[in-house]
């Protein structure tokens, strides 16, 4: 392997991994802001460093809604279109539980491993 596949491998592999916590960083970010709006959550996102796009977040945050795990209402703008601040369901905060619980587990395993 060439020290350029090494480098796409490892992107890719980033890539996958931001991909994969990026669900449940959206879920904790609006459970700990409610009545964000997306603008807002993809600075917090670039904040700490998980940069992402407006192409990635709308769909995302539409398929999280439709899974009952986010719901929005709609705030007039004093400086332009009504924007939709999302909030976490009861059902969005049972499934955050769930995560968190999983980033632990698995946090404390690779910690284990790196210490080793």
């Amino acid at each position: 392997m060439t020290p350029e596949n090494s480098y796409d491998s490892s992107d890719k592999s980033q890539a996958q991994l931001r991909k994969g916590i990026l669900e449940f960083c959206i879920l904790l970010i609006i459970d700990r802001h409610p009545h964000m709006y997306a603008p807002a959550l993809i600075k917090k996102l670039k904040d700490i460093d998980l940069v992402v796009v407006e192409g990635t977040i709308y769909p995302l945050l539409s398929r999280l809604k439709r899974e009952g795990l986010l719901e929005y209402k709609w705030e007039e703008s004093k400086n332009g279109p009504p924007r939709k601040l999302y909030e976490v369901t009861k059902r969005g905060k049972t499934e955050l539980k769930q995560h968190i619980e999983n980033w632990e587990s698995i946090s404390s395993s690779i910690s284990s491993l790196l210490q080793s």
